[in-house]
């Protein structure tokens, strides 16, 4: 028949033409299957022209919508590909320009590398020069004016949590620890310099922390040698502190505690001996935020002494009880009213804890994720990366696996859209991360132990 021959060279003119002529095509087939015959029946077979018609249509419409789609992811990873390579070469161009003559060209470079690292995981880029970075940075910490030396600090921070806990990030560490170390028990340096440096310090040795105790024991030293110039006098009484010091005792005592939660069981011992009391006096201290990052940084040592021994009394409770209660009920009117509203609320979770051994959880979610903080270790452990990583600690938490081991979660995810929607209880997963942090825990009590005999 005329129209089964049309039909053929119809076929064979779409096999050799375009995608859209085919379409053109088949829509003329369509309007010339729709004539009657002769003798006005459409066609022999039982299915109609017109379904006929339709069903080829739909299939090469679903072609024609699968290379759209095609073309369309593949314009995306030749975007992606291309604004990678941007990436880096602007960040080659800052690692250039930390050698710069100029200080002002330098700090520029610095501040482009801290919102790089914080916000993008670039273990890749930085693995083969990892050596020119960490330089450069030592020439800045040594040589640079304060300013560029606390911006040094935090990117050497940031460097190491790129690394990760390996060997790479050990090497990191051991380049910056002495300068480091140097900075923050010069009483000369610039306070914001030191500052940096304190977190600098504890982050780097808590990222890159391995069996041999040396590093740990001399980290905690030097931060230590720092907040114990706020401990109370021979007669009891408060040091007087300059402008801006208790800033530098909080980053120090903050740090000092994060190192804390890497020590054996033994120096835990020696550690609540000596310093419980001594914070216990410094709750009355009229800084604030330092009697905050104090009041923290009991709880957490209870938390650690109460995993020693669950019986754990510190032998003044009643009274640090007392103190506690005092602060949770502060209603001076000479403090700011959002620093009276913070400091009850973080003294009543303290209070409580050490009363009833009760802690408020806190949810943090990212992606389809979430890890759940729910004791003062881990949130002293979150606390220490989200200062560092700023806005960009959930993307790390996604996405940077030192950051997975260490909160338990196992490799980053690759989710496509049917597993996105079967996500699992709230429940579940709170359950699956706390396994997961205690198994890591163990793990660290491990080496823990190891560093005991070392000790």
């Amino acid at each position: 028949m005329p129209r089964s021959k049309k039909g053929k060279r119809s076929g064979n003119s779409s096999s050799k033409g375009s995608l859209r002529q085919e379409v053109l095509q088949l829509q003329l087939s369509k309007t010339a299957l729709s004539r009657p015959g002769k003798n006005g029946v459409r066609g022999e077979s039982g299915v109609s022209d017109d379904d006929l018609a339709s069903d080829v249509l739909s299939h090469y419409s679903s072609a024609s919508e699968s290379a759209s789609v095609i073309e369309e992811s593949t314009g995306e990873v030749v975007d992606e590909q291309t604004a990678q390579e941007e990436t880096e070469d602007k960040l080659r161009q800052c690692i250039d320009n930390l050698m710069d003559k100029s200080a002002k060209t330098r700090l520029a470079a610095l501040e482009s590398l801290r919102l790089a690292f914080s916000s993008r995981v670039l273990y890749e880029f930085l693995l083969e020069r990892r050596f020119t970075i960490s330089d450069c940075l030592e020439r800045s910490l040594r040589k640079g004016g304060g300013e560029e030396q606390a911006a040094a600090a935090t990117v050497g921070a940031l460097l190491c949590v790129q690394l990760g806990g390996g060997v790479e990030g050990e090497e990191g560490f051991k380049m910056l620890r002495p300068i480091l170390s140097t900075i923050l028990i010069d009483s000369c340096a610039s306070l914001s310099a030191r500052q940096s440096c304190a977190r600098a310090l504890g982050m780097c040795c808590y990222v890159s922390a391995s069996e041999d105790a040396e590093d740990l024991l001399k980290s905690l030293g030097n931060l230590e040698s720092v907040f114990v110039g706020a401990y109370p006098l021979g007669d009891g009484t408060l040091p007087s502190v300059k402008t801006g010091t208790p800033a530098l005792y909080s980053a120090a005592l903050q740090a000092w505690a994060l190192l804390c939660t890497l020590c054996p069981a033994s120096r835990i011992d020696t550690i609540l001996n000596h310093h419980l009391p001594r914070l216990h006096a410094c709750l009355e201290s009229s800084e604030v935020n330092f009697r905050i990052a104090v009041g923290e940084t009991i709880a957490l040592l209870y938390e650690l002494g109460r995993d020693i021994d669950q019986e754990f009394e510190y032998e003044d409770c009643d009274a640090l009880c007392d103190s506690l209660k005092s602060l949770a009920t502060d209603g001076n009117k000479h403090r700011a009213k959002n620093d009276r509203r913070k400091q009850r609320s973080i003294f009543r979770e303290v209070l409580h804890y050490i009363e009833n051994e009760d802690f408020t959880e806190e949810k943090i979610q990212f992606g389809i994720e979430a890890i759940y903080i729910d004791g003062w270790m881990r949130r002293r452990i979150y606390d220490a990366f989200k200062e560092v990583l700023e806005s960009g600690v959930r993307h790390h938490l996604q996405f940077n696996p030192l950051l997975r081991d260490i909160f338990g979660l196992g490799p980053p995810l690759i989710l496509d859209a049917s597993v996105k929607a079967s996500r699992i209880s709230r429940t579940e997963r709170h359950l699956f991360n706390s396994a997961a942090f205690k198994a890591r825990t163990k793990l660290r009590n491990k080496v823990r132990d190891k560093r005991a005999d070392v000790m």
